[in-house]
């Protein structure tokens, strides 16, 4: 804030001059003229009398209540004493905050702030007094008055309003600037941020704040004088929106709210950064190229040249790709190879070429094999797949399948089909297929496929020949060989009536012995036996785990009575 300015007087005056331009005279505007004054000029009035009553004898504009009339009028026209004189003003005081109103005075003197006194020395006195009062002005507009008297003797009167600017006395914010707007020259790539003059007395400045459009994160450019109204800025030329913002500061440090945000689109004229991290791998379909995706990137141009003894061949274009990956199937095989990279963004600027990266396209395995499928068949998990298209098929000998990463079998190439009778009934399982060439090559995996083994129908045959007695407190059973090769052992169980169904708990195993060995059994000690009639159930488990306990098939089991307590 500025304090009010001293103008002249001879706002509402008239001067006339003779032919020859010599000053004739001064001629007090009539009473009943109409005196307009530019806030914050104050509006004067001048009264004979200390009543302030009738028609002012003279309106005039005043800038600053500073007179000292001494003993004289204070116009022509009114009397050395007993007059009064009366100064309004109605302005804005922005945000309002903490003010002293100075004064100083002989004689009477009282101030009024919209119609409320906030000074009183209304007394005739023979010396000048002075006094301070502290007020607080609401935000906004609001009218000043001071009313001056002079009963006798010498007239002076002194009368300022100012903001107190003490960080510890001011804690209101000024109002945020208005007015805001934003312009951008593509050919000189600066941006232009404009907004209106605040109306605080006590401005000290405004700052400029950016931020990139997406974020919340402001960052301050510049702080002004207050009697600057505009700034200058150069974004980074990235075609990325930025938002701009004012915001005022006053002599306490007190900073504003934001203006309205003023969005500036850039030129895009900055290419991105260069492609880092570019590998070569020699593979097949061919020769996997892959790079850092750049930020900002709408396509990447991958360059090759051959590399031969001579060292005269072309670098050529060989592919646009929008993506940070490329696989190039047209290198031969058995050459050495060098590659690059460009970025472009969606402006088309370019980067300048990565790093190279070198790499020889050998004599390469077939390409993996597809459309890999499983599904479930009575005996396990068959698999269904297509044959490798590249590089060449007459040198395929094998196919290899794998489950859950281990290799499970291989086939001949003449098939495109595996049943995988190795499983644990209704369980599933993630398979791939790799093809072999006569040399050993091997292609990478196929996409892998999952398949479930069926519930049922993969367990050993139910035992034969089961027969179970109690001899004391002790239990025997025995039964045929299972004729059936993947027996891995036999459980045993016995079973309990609760309820009208027969509970099962598994008591033992038996493995299955040498192949000569006909007749199998099972010993086991039952303590504390109550007498129960049980069942006891034998139940062949082959070597991936699968039987017919649980699965509702039927298995064989025997009645035995056991011995009472």
């Amino acid at each position: 804030m500025n304090p009010t300015r001293r103008t002249t007087a001879a706002v509402a005056t008239t001067v006339v001059l003779s032919t020859a331009g010599t000053l004739l005279g001064l001629t007090v505007a009539p009473a009943s003229a109409a005196v307009t004054c530019t806030s914050p000029v104050y509006k004067r009035q001048f009264f004979a009398s200390t009543s302030f009553s009738g028609t002012p004898a003279k309106t005039d504009c005043d800038d600053r209540i500073d007179q000292d009339w001494g003993t004289g009028a204070p116009a022509s026209g009114l009397p050395s004493n007993n007059f009064g004189v009366r100064w309004t003003v109605t302005r804005d005081f922005g945000s309002g905050g903490p003010f002293a109103l100075p004064v100083a005075t002989q004689d009477g003197l009282r101030v009024y702030l919209d119609g409320t006194r906030k000074v009183d020395l209304w007394k005739n006195v023979s010396s000048t007094v002075t006094k301070t009062v502290n007020i607080t002005v609401p935000a906004g507009k609001h009218t000043l008055r001071v009313d001056y008297v002079n009963w006798t003797g010498s007239a002076n009167v002194e009368v300022d309003y100012v903001p107190r600017t003490s960080a510890d006395v001011d804690k209101v914010k000024p109002l945020a600037p208005s007015g805001a707007s934003s312009s951008y020259d593509g050919d000189t790539l600066k941006a232009t941020v404009k907004w209106s003059r605040n109306k605080e007395m006590d401005l000290a400045g405004y700052r400029v704040y950016r931020r990139l459009k997406g974020s919340s994160a402001w960052t301050k450019l510049t702080t002004t004088t207050a009697a600057t109204t505009s700034y200058i800025n150069t974004p980074p030329a990235t075609g990325a929106t930025y938002y701009y913002e004012v915001r005022a500061v006053d002599k306490a440090g007190n900073e504003s709210a934001g203006s309205t945000d003023q969005p500036v689109t850039t030129a895009d004229k900055t290419p991105p950064q260069v492609p880092s991290g570019l590998t070569a791998v020699d593979g097949q379909p061919g020769i996997a190229l892959a790079w850092k995706a750049v930020p900002g990137a709408a396509s990447y141009t991958v360059y090759r040249r051959w590399e031969d003894d001579g060292g005269d061949n072309p670098t050529l274009k060989v592919t646009k790709a929008t993506t940070a990956s490329w696989t190039d199937a047209t290198a031969k095989e058995n050459l050495y190879y060098t590659y690059w990279v460009t970025a472009a963004d969606s402006a088309g600027n370019p980067s300048t070429k990565s790093a190279p990266a070198h790499v020889r396209r050998g004599d390469h395995a077939p390409s993996a094999p597809t459309g890999l499928t499983a599904s479930t068949t009575a005996t396990g998990v068959t698999l269904t797949w297509k044959a490798p298209t590249t590089p060449v098929t007459q040198d395929l000998v094998r196919y290899r399948i794998y489950r859950k990463g281990w290799l499970v079998d291989e086939v001949r190439a003449t098939g495109t089909t595996f049943t995988d009778t190795t499983v644990l009934q209704g369980t599933a399982y993630a398979y791939t297929v790799t093809a072999v060439d006569n040399v050993g090559n091997e292609s990478v995996a196929s996409a892998p496929a999952t398949g479930t083994a069926p519930a049922t129908g993969l367990a050993p045959a139910p035992v034969t020949g089961l027969t179970g007695a109690m001899d004391g407190d002790e239990i025997g059973l025995r039964w045929q060989r299972s004729p059936d090769s993947d027996v891995d052992h036999y459980d045993a169980y016995r079973g309990v009536l609760v309820n009208g169904v027969w509970e099962y708990e598994r008591w033992g195993e038996t493995y299955q012995g040498e192949e000569d060995q006909k007749i199998l059994g099972f010993f086991d000690e039952i303590y504390e036996p109550q007498g129960e009639t049980v069942r006891w159930a034998v139940i062949a488990v082959d070597e991936y785990g699968n039987s017919r306990f649980g699965t509702g098939e039927e298995f064989s089991y025997v009645t035995v009575t056991e011995p009472g307590a």
